[in-house]
């Protein structure tokens, strides 16, 4: 099973549920995420993932417009009040609006955004677990 999980800088919801579903999913799957204006990885992003015991250093912001939609069995957007990309093809679609943890609001502490990106965290790993259970076929190895 191929999945993409897209978002528009593929620097905070996308790079978790990519690391996320790596890590629930297992060897049975391949797993890449992208963005329409793909920038890096967000700090917050990493330090959400670390305390699950996930690494996501090494992942890099990549740009949809460089893979071929048709090629993955599911496509997973995750904005919410955004306009995320849309890819044509008869893959199958699933919209998981979650709020962007990385809002520009000056007057967010360093502690809030942990909040923010734990709670985003957290809905993504919940869809997950309830995307595996109900994925006609899928076996976790």
């Amino acid at each position: 099973m191929k999945i993409l999980f897209l978002c528009v800088a593929n620097s905070a919801r996308s790079q978790m549920a990519e690391g996320l579903a790596r890590h629930l999913l297992g060897q049975g799957a391949e797993i890449i995420s992208a963005g329409s204006a793909p920038t890096k990885p967000n700090p917050y992003a990493i330090e959400a993932m670390k305390d699950r015991g996930i690494d996501i250093t090494t992942h890099t912001s990549k740009s949809v417009a460089s893979l071929d939609a048709a090629a993955f069995d599911y496509v997973i957007t995750l904005c919410a009040e955004e306009i995320c990309p849309w890819l044509p093809g008869k893959t199958r679609r699933l919209h998981w609006p979650i709020d962007d943890p990385a809002g520009a609001d000056p007057a967010l502490t360093p502690a809030d955004f942990r909040a923010r990106f734990a709670a985003a965290r957290n809905e993504i790993e919940a869809r997950i677990e309830a995307f595996r259970r109900e994925a006609a076929g899928f076996k976790v190895t």
